[in-house]
Parts: C-alpha cells; structure tokens; sequence
C-alpha cells in the first residue's frame, strides 16, 4: 500500500505477523474478561458502590469506548508495537514517551501480578473444595499484608506459590510463540465466556429482588464510601479490568492487516466485554447480598448463596481458573512489547529487544517481565498490586485522546486509515471521563504514582536520554 511501509521497522528478526481480526477480538476478550467479572466486581460492590456497580461499569465502559476510539485512529496509523508509548513517542517527544511507557510498565506489571493473586484464590478454592486437596498455607499467601499505607503486617506464608507457577507457565507459552499464545488464549476464552454467559442466563432467573435494594447504598458519611461517590470511586477502582483494548493496539505489529484489524479487535472486545461486565454484576449483586461479596472469589461466593445456583460453584472455579490464567497471558504478552519498543527506541538497554531466532519473539524481555511479575505476585498483596494499576492507565488514556486532537490540528493531511468520529466531541469526552476517574481514586494511589513517576525520570536522566534513537516511525512515513 502506498503511503504506509508494510512494514515500518522490519528487521532481519522482526516480529512474525501471524494475527487476524479474531485473533485480536479474542486478545482483547482474554484481557478484558477476568479480573473484572471474577474479582473486582464484589469487591467494589461490597466496598463502595453496592448494586450499583452495574452503572460503575457502563461508566468505565463509555471512558473506555472513547478512548479506544482514539487508540484505534493511533494504531492505524502507527501499526508498530508499544502502544501508547509508541505513538506518543512519533507525535510528542521522547521525554513525554518515557513518562508514559514508565507508566505502562506499572500498570501491565501491577496488573499482572493483580490477576496471578486472584487466579490463586479461585485455585486454592478450586483444589481444596472440589478436589480435595488443599494447598498449604504457608504457600497459598503473600508473606505481608497491608494496614494503612505505610503499614505491612507479616501473614505467616512465605510466598504466592500457585500465582508464581502460573507466571512462569505463561512466561513460557509467550517465549515459544505468539501463534502458538493466541491460539491458546482462543480456547480459554472460549471456556471462560461459556462460564460467564451460563451464570448470568441461570442467576437471571434467581434474583432476589431484595437484594438490589437500595440499588445505590446510602452514604456512610465517608467520601466514597457508597451513595454516587462510591459508585464513582468504584468506577475509577474497577478500570483496569479494562485494559485488554489497550494489549490489542500493543500487538499491533504482529497483526497481520494492522490498519483494519487492530481498530476490530479493540472496539468488538471493549463492546462485548462491557455489555458482560454489566450483566454479571447485576446478576452476582442479585442472587447474594453486596456486603458478602468481599472475598477472593466473589462469583462463586455468590452462586454459592441460593441452593438453585449452587451446583454451579465447581464450574466458576473452573472458569475463573482459565479465564483468570488468559489475563495473565495476555498482559505480560503486552509488557514484553512495551519493553520492546522501547528497547528499539534506546530508551532501555538492548537485550529487551532481542529477537529468538526460532520462535521470533522477544525471548528475553519475556523472561525479564515473567521474572518481576512472578515477585510481584509471590510476595505482594492484593491490596498494594491493585491500587498501582488503574491511575497509570487512565493517564496513559488522557495523553492518548489529548494526541490525536493535536494531530488533527498538526498534520490534518496524513494518512488516517481509521478516523475516530466526531473528534473534537469524542477527544474531549475521553479526556473528561478518564480524568473524572482519576479524581475520585484513593490519594494513597496518587502517592504512588508519584514517587513511580520521580523514579522513572531519574532512570531517564541517567540513562535514556543519553541513548535514545529517532522515533522508528514517523508520520511522514503516512504521508
């Protein structure tokens, strides 16, 4: 195609485009679904925003839609890997690029940790009630938990075995191929939605009325602490269930057609995932009451509250075991490229970016992604992992909307093979939405952020701006 190099940084060892539309959706899915529906639903139901939560979810959902949006105009015209990173990298600079692929290193990393945790519990749950077999605990835990915010507790366990087990499995799927990843990513998601969809068809049926009663909590009297400001801090809480759009766009340069199946895969996931969020926690939030759902396993918690649902337990464990393990894979398969970018550009050391030679991926950034996860995982809690995911994603998802605005501005001539509708509603709507998210997170969670960001820029000034090359792509490429 004239205009568009077929392919905009090929090496010798490029990456293998070996994804298609489906490919992509499912990515998108394996992502999206997860976390969200088989964690993060009953602990922000029981948290901050009880039944409620059904309207945190199409809030996120809508942040989302715009956003994605913007990404899907970024990633057809900038069809290389490293997301964010890489089109703020081609359109704003490398010092703005860093402070995003920083953040993007927190929350794809965070976030996989996040899910490895939660995978642990449905497993334990899994092996001790439905087999019989129950894990130690000095094995089935984090050595700490947190009180407060400086705080850390000892628990008594030493590490997260199952959440380090499954790191390294995954870890090990990525190396030997992204063919080989996306097809079993496929057929997880392909159990997981089977799961999901005879929950909320059977518990349709179940719902006690009461229990959405009031839909919305009163206020406790504490901000965000249920009433709308609950449902608000939830929305912010629960957003990075949402991330699986953005691990489409990173795959973008192992897409095999990226101007038009990158845009499908983050729009037809975003569209499915959201409609599923909602029906799921309306549907867990009516067959048991909210303030029981604040457990590891929420969604087996609550087929488990009503005898007409309780044969249903053994298969959402088996659900959330596969489907949570899909999460997991897909989120590393995106820090390893972030990584990769930004190895490319010289922003981080060269080993990141190197090719295998049999199965073409990035073998080593892999194991070094798999490596931190599997710590994150091992020894941290829930309550630090999750706090450190949702503010960096949303920030990433400001400069996004903020970048293509300018772009139509700067460069209104070049090629844009998808076009975002609606720009100048659609850019500042996504932008609104993801930054009333931001506000209403826990200032612990801005603290955080913070001391994140002043170390990453101490890294930048030692390291990357003294290495960084010229973008890899420029959009006079698209021209």
């Amino acid at each position: 195609m004239a205009g568009i190099p077929e392919d905009p940084v090929a090496e010798v060892h490029d990456l293998k485009r070996a994804l298609g539309p489906t490919h992509l959706i499912a990515l998108g899915i394996g992502a999206i679904i997860g976390a969200g529906i088989f964690v993060l639903t009953g602990h922000a139901a029981a948290s901050y925003a009880g039944s409620g939560v059904v309207i945190s979810f199409a809030i996120a959902g809508t942040g989302c839609l715009f956003a994605g949006l913007c990404y899907a105009e970024y990633a057809a015209m900038i069809p290389v890997a490293g997301s964010a990173y890489t089109y703020t990298y081609a359109t704003m600079g490398r010092l703005m690029a860093w402070i995003i692929g920083w953040n993007l290193v927190l929350e794809y990393l965070a976030a996989g940790s996040t899910v490895a945790v939660g995978w642990s519990g449905y497993f334990s749950d899994l092996m001790a009630k439905q087999l019989g077999m129950p894990i130690p605990a000095a094995f089935d835990g984090a050595p700490f938990k947190l009180e407060g915010f400086h705080n850390l507790v000892a628990t008594g366990a030493y590490f997260n075995l199952p959440a380090v087990a499954l790191v390294a499995l995954v870890t090990f799927v990525l190396i030997v191929g992204v063919n080989m990843s996306a097809n079993f990513n496929n057929l997880m998601v392909a159990i997981k939605l089977c799961i999901v969809l005879v929950v909320i068809f059977v518990g349709f049926g179940h719902i006690v009325p009461a229990n959405h009663e009031p839909f919305i909590p009163p206020n406790t009297g504490t901000f965000g602490q249920f009433g709308w400001t609950g449902v608000f801090r939830a929305t912010g809480v629960i957003f990075f269930a949402y991330i699986g759009f953005d691990a489409v766009s990173v795959a973008a340069q192992e897409a095999r057609n990226p101007q038009r199946d990158v845009p499908l895969g983050i729009l037809g996931s975003l569209l499915i995932c959201t409609v599923l969020y909602m029906l799921m926690s309306w549907v867990v939030t009516g067959i048991a009451a909210y303030p029981t759902l604040n457990v590891a396993h929420p969604v087996s918690q609550a087929v488990e509250a009503i005898p007409e649902t309780q044969w249903l337990t053994p298969y959402v464990n088996v659900g959330a075991v596969v489907g949570l393990a899909s999460v997991v894979l897909v989120l590393l398969l995106g820090q390893s490229r972030i990584f990769y970018a930004m190895a490319k550009d010289g922003m981080i050391p060269p080993l990141f970016s190197e090719i295998h030679p049999r199965f073409k991926t990035p073998w080593r950034g892999s194991l070094i992604t798999g490596a931190f996860c599997a710590l994150g995982a091992g020894i941290l809690p829930l309550d630090i992992l999750g706090e450190l995911v949702s503010i960096g994603t949303l920030l990433a998802f400001v400069i996004v909307c903020a970048g293509v605005m300018m772009l139509r501005v700067q460069r209104p001539n070049v090629k844009r093979p998808f076009r975002a509708p609606v720009i100048w509603l659609v850019g500042p709507l996504g932008i609104f939405m993801c930054g009333f998210m931001m506000v209403f997170l826990p200032g612990d969670t801005w603290l955080r952020l913070f001391v994140w960001t002043v170390i990453g820029l101490v890294i930048y000034g030692l390291y990357s701006r003294f290495h960084a090359k010229p973008p890899r792509f420029k959009l006079e490429d698209a021209a």
